[in-house]
């Protein structure tokens, strides 16, 4: 499976880090940040190389656009794996342009795509739903920054296989 990620800047790695100790009644914390912009599926014929210029060809034209986190979130259930989910809420309307641009060219997963997109960095999953309201009510700091770079990653190998950047 493959997806094109967003990668997150420090400040956002250490505001995720900041909030660690207010997860610990979760089932799981997520160690890795990333910000999805678009799953991708399996390699076409071709492998990871054509893949790769799919995405090329996809993103020809796409601008650099400015993400915010700008506070927290929660799926109480999610459409896959255990919920709740909690988040750091994203706002960024150059971000939802190239999802759409890229659910044109790649189609859209049921639930998670298209109109259902919802930018964020998850933080902790599993647990009591109550525990999920009670620590998105608290305040952070707003993150903003320039996304200038898209990662293909490869969930199978756990890591990027190319990078693109931002104007394409």
């Amino acid at each position: 499976m493959y997806s094109l990620n967003v990668p997150v800047p420090g400040e956002v790695a250490r505001l995720a880090e900041d909030l660690r100790p207010a997860l610990l009644g979760f089932e799981t914390i997520r160690e890795r940040h990333t910000l999805l912009c678009k799953r991708l599926g399996d390699a076409p014929a071709g492998g990871t190389a054509r893949l790769r210029e799919q995405v090329r060809t996809a993103l020809a034209g796409a601008p650099a656009f400015e993400v915010r986190v700008s506070g927290l979130g929660s799926f109480e259930r999610p459409p896959v794996g255990a919920g709740p989910v909690v988040y750091l809420a994203v706002e960024s309307p150059g971000l939802r342009r190239v999802h759409d641009r890229l659910v044109g060219d790649f189609s859209a997963v049921e639930s998670f795509e298209g109109d259902d997109y919802v930018p964020h960095v998850t933080l902790a999953r599993g647990g009591d739903v109550e525990t999920a309201r009670q620590f998105i009510e608290r305040d952070i700091e707003s993150v903003t920054w320039t996304v200038n770079r898209l990662a293909l990653w490869d969930a199978t190998y756990e890591e990027e296989v190319a990078s693109f950047s931002l104007p394409a």
